[in-house]
């Protein structure tokens, strides 16, 4: 099957990048080198281009109803501008993706939008359709992230950056609200949002106005999914399909530590389980830990205790550029996901010492 192209693929081409296939999208990996774009971000500002990222529209009279049955989250507390983190459940309370929910500030064309993981729009558009026409709710859903561009301005400068570029009032946003401005003439949706840990913003803007918005940041270090995937690890952030699978790797919003995502005051699929969860607690959950000699966890390594039995896997790893050593996080028991706790880690059939430490890695 053919990648999907994000709509400046052939700018980035031209630019020096680096491909890689992402959630079935053609996506930029590098530009100059994962170091140099993740150290701007920490010092800096940094441009990604995440148009992969699902964009899915809800709007009319059950809108709200609509994404309240599906997200974990509560979308009727949003006001006009406000936005959300949530996870997308089933009945048993696993989590098939987690998402961003916006109440788009009035004056839009539509009165919602969620955001899917890379690969996930079309599932998740025919989840709410589905969902919608099985119990007769009155709402529109479209999916429009083939006509969308989405960006991420990333990093301690981002917000003189993005200000430069509009004269929307994005200084005084307050983090997880949005606003309407432009960009080179362009009608821009503005989220002070991001995937980095950095203050930052991300901007949504039609796909075929894609190069005039992404070309105001002509000087900011244009980074790729290598970056953001360092970035977003030194902050313990979850990646859809690595750090759970509703397959590969069923997990709970619980265990994935992202419970400050559930509001079980509110009546969604998959609440009923997570209340049990939320009772009876979790006999595992997300752990980040440092290896304390040389190597470097990845994804689907070993990880041991003292005696040498498994007690775990890798979910996600990576050399930390801004700690200068090696991160990772994985499901353990509880009994073993105090700080401190003594661990091994197989890298390439050697134990490696490594220790628990609370997440994020960085402040």
């Amino acid at each position: 099957m053919a990648l999907r192209m994000p709509p400046l693929r052939e700018v980035h081409a031209d630019r020096g990048a680096t491909f890689t296939e992402f959630g079935g999208w053609d996506m930029p990996v590098e530009f100059d080198s994962i170091r140099t774009e993740h150290e701007a971000v920490r010092n800096a500002a940094g441009v990604f281009d995440v148009s992969h990222m699902g964009q899915i529209e809800v709007s009319g009279p059950d809108a709200a109803t609509l994404l309240d049955r599906l997200t974990t989250n509560d979308v009727s507390a949003l006001d006009p501008g406000e936005a959300q983190y949530a996870a997308v459940t089933d009945e048993a309370g696993v989590m098939l993706d987690d998402t961003v929910v916006y109440r788009l500030p009035e004056g839009g064309d539509a009165d919602y939008l969620f955001v899917p993981n890379a690969g996930h729009d079309a599932e998740m558009y025919d989840r709410w359709t589905g969902y919608r026409d099985e119990h007769g709710l009155d709402a529109t859903v479209e999916n429009v992230t083939d006509a969308m561009a989405m960006f991420a301005v990333q990093g301690p400068d981002a917000a003189e950056h993005v200000a430069g570029a509009t004269d929307a009032a994005v200084r005084d946003l307050p983090f997880f609200e949005t606003t309407y401005g432009t960009v080179a003439g362009v009608e821009t949706l503005f989220s002070r949002s991001g995937y980095t840990g950095e203050d930052g913003f991300e901007l949504l803007c039609p796909a075929g106005d894609a190069e005039a918005v992404y070309g105001s940041f002509e000087g900011v270090q244009p980074c790729g999914l290598g970056a953001r995937d360092t970035l977003r690890l030194e902050m313990g952030f979850l990646l859809s399909g690595q750090d759970f699978h509703p397959e590969e790797d069923p997990r709970n919003p619980f265990e994935a530590d992202v419970g400050f995502a559930v509001d079980l005051d509110t009546e969604f699929v998959g609440r009923d389980a997570l209340a049990r969860v939320a009772e009876a607690g979790v006999e595992e959950r997300l752990t980040g830990f440092r290896l304390t000699e040389r190597g470097v966890p990845r994804h689907g390594y070993d990880i041991v205790d003292t005696d040498g039995r498994i007690v775990g896997t890798v979910t996600s790893g990576t050399m930390s550029p801004t700690l200068g050593e090696p991160i990772g996080m994985g499901y353990l028991p509880v009994e073993f996901a105090d700080p401190g706790t003594a661990l091994r880690v197989v890298v390439r059939g050697e134990q490696k010492s490594a220790r628990v430490q609370s997440l994020p890695f960085i402040q």
